[in-house]
């Protein structure tokens, strides 16, 4: 995400230097023709200095005009300066030769003006602006100086300044791609940011959903033989359903504010509970399936992992006890392995002791642990999910992921710290 920023900003400081060079240019054509006296000729003076006027106002205006306006602006500046090389041209045709007049048909802050406006029509106009705009303007900037005569130098300065418009019109078809591709891969950010985004709710809903179905089965089990018990089933439900409401608050509300252009693309939304260890321990402290005793087992330096890395594992815990509360029948045990290794990687392992499972959880469009093992792998870990191994007599299903993080030999010595959920839930 942070591409897109830098990108922009050199965008826009290579469009700033374009614009003081360009400025410097305009200054320095209008010196050249005062000091020539362009605009003083008998005969050309006149029609020179309106079409060079209509040229500055439109250079002037360009930053205030719409896309459309541009393209108006440029079918218009390109108009009058065909129409002032036409006049010059009638003019020649009535009066004969005009002697030294005939070299002084041309000024260089008309073509300075007209080349930049051909390449900000090319890059700014609409697609019909720009179609009609740029072959005006080329045409306007090149038949000038031989507007009157057709010689060897003035066939040398249209040629030339043919040279400067392809140049102009290339850069500023140039800047429109460039500027397209970029809008597109924006887009196709936003795209994928939204897309994760609905990922996110489904888990997160579902999540707490599934707890609270637990919950209340757990609640109207216990209700006629211990009603003492209801009370704080309830209030557990209660809780669930608020956190569950707080998570699809905040991601409609990141939706909402990246579609609007608020978030922006690669913008940071943040995730609607804690995404890192602690929110693994916290997912660990949760978990609520009657008769079963879940224990997280943190192993190796954990600290300094990479946030991103710390999101997919809490990801992977969370998907991996939603299907566990789903899914398995008959488990009483179910254990969280984090691993940090020497080499670098971290390494995450959920494994439940059930005897059966109603349907795989894989199943589904992107959900569940298809989606969970996209995720994982764009991450650039590995993921794998499946029964545990029953030639050693285990039961049960188990999720695992690793994950290339820090090297952990710099941290120490490798410490060991068990959690244990308190007792049988």
């Amino acid at each position: 995400m942070r591409s897109l920023s830098l990108s922009s900003g050199r965008a826009a400081a290579l469009a700033r230097a374009g614009g003081v060079i360009a400025a410097c240019a305009a200054v320095t054509a209008v010196l050249l023709d005062m000091r020539m006296g362009t605009f003083r000729q008998p005969v050309t003076g006149a029609p020179l200095l309106i079409s060079a006027a209509a040229a500055a106002v439109v250079l002037v205006l360009l930053a205030r005009l719409s896309a459309a306006g541009v393209g108006w602006a440029a079918c218009g500046v390109g108009t009058v300066s065909l129409g002032c090389s036409v006049a010059l041209r009638l003019h020649v045709d009535g009066a004969g030769d005009l002697g030294p007049a005939a070299s002084s048909a041309y000024g260089a802050f008309e073509a300075v003006a007209l080349l930049v406006i051909l390449l900000i029509c090319a890059r700014r106009a609409t697609p019909v602006g720009a179609a009609f705009g740029a072959p005006l303007l080329t045409a306007g900037v090149v038949l000038r100086p031989v507007a009157i005569r057709a010689q060897e130098g003035s066939v040398t300065v249209a040629l030339f300044l043919a040279l400067l418009a392809g140049a102009a019109l290339a850069a500023g078809l140039t800047s429109r791609l460039v500027a397209a591709a970029r809008e597109q891969r924006d887009e196709r950010i936003r795209l994928d940011q939204r897309i994760g985004f609905a990922r996110d709710l489904h888990d997160y809903v579902a999540h707490h959903v599934t707890g609270i179905i637990v919950q209340a089965q757990g609640a109207r089990a216990i209700a006629a033989k211990n009603p003492d018990l209801v009370q704080p089933a309830l209030e557990l439900i209660e809780q669930t359903g608020a956190e569950a409401l707080e998570s699809m608050r905040r991601m409609v509300g990141a939706l909402r504010d990246e579609a609007g252009g608020g978030a922006g693309a690669g913008a940071a939304v943040a995730l609607p509970v804690d995404s890192g260890l602690d929110g693994v321990r916290s997912l660990v402290d949760g978990f609520a399936l009657p008769d079963t005793r879940i224990r997280l087992v943190e192993r190796g330096p954990l600290d300094g992992i990479p946030a991103e890395v710390t999101s997919s594992i809490h990801r992977v815990v969370m998907e991996a006890l939603t299907n566990v509360t789903r899914h398995s029948h008959s488990c009483d045990t179910v254990e969280v392995l984090l691993t940090a290794v020497p080499t670098g990687t971290v390494d995450v392992e959920i494994r439940d002791n059930g005897h059966a499972r109603r349907s795989t959880p894989s199943s589904g469009n992107g959900y569940g642990l298809r989606g969970l093992r996209e995720r994982v792998t764009l991450a650039g870990g590995t993921f794998r999910a499946g029964p545990r191994n029953g030639d050693r007599g285990e039961t049960g299903w188990t999720v695992a992921a690793s994950f290339p993080g820090r090297a952990a030999a710099s941290s120490g010595g490798a410490s060991d710290c068990r959690a244990e959920s308190g007792g049988t839930r």
